[in-house]
């Protein structure tokens, strides 16, 4: 079964460890369909029944993202608000399209892990901070699964540092089935 990875970056290209996580996505087309949807939808205007169409065809869905300002980047948040539209995603007996597929986030986090807790600069664990994509895909009864983060983009950009992630991205990769 193939998985979904749908990339969320604004500049990819000058991406560090999101390209560097598309680049080996890439390597394996029997196992992941990889869409980039700022290259796709470069003036924001999202085909929303094209990209309700592909959800329906994947049972494993992964939403990639840079994490900063403790949000996604808008594209993702106005691909929530256009496709998950009334009588598609919820709200009618021909509804909820999207009802039973795997969810699940990968994010690149520019800080790292201990800054976010209840008594850290932060006050917030990642989990909280996410709880509102949480709350949506429930709200579609889509299985929301636990998210992948890899922490500490900001003070950690050297290449050995971001090869380490590429294994454990792939592990939770393989292990979302």
């Amino acid at each position: 079964m193939k998985t979904l990875i749908m990339v969320i970056h604004p500049d990819i290209a000058s991406s560090v460890i999101n390209k560097r996580w598309v680049d080996e996505l890439d390597k394996h087309p029997e196992k992941y369909e990889v869409r980039l949807l700022h290259q796709l939808y470069p003036d924001g205007k999202i085909n929303v029944a094209a990209e309700q169409k592909l959800i329906e065809q994947y049972d494993q869905i992964v939403f990639q993202f840079p994490f900063y300002w403790f949000n996604c980047p808008p594209l993702f948040k106005q691909w929530l608000d256009e496709v998950l539209t009334y009588g598609w995603a919820y709200g009618s007996k021909s509804g909820y399209r999207v009802a039973g597929k795997k969810i699940a986030l990968a994010l690149s986090v520019g800080i790292d892990e201990h800054e976010y807790h209840s008594a850290a600069k932060y006050k917030y664990t990642l989990a909280e901070l996410t709880r509102p994509f949480e709350l949506t895909f429930e709200y579609v009864k889509a299985d929301y699964r636990p998210f992948f983060a890899y922490y500490g983009i900001e003070l950690n950009s050297e290449k050995d540092w971001i090869e380490r992630s590429v294994p454990l991205y792939m592990k939770f990769l393989e292990e979302l089935s």
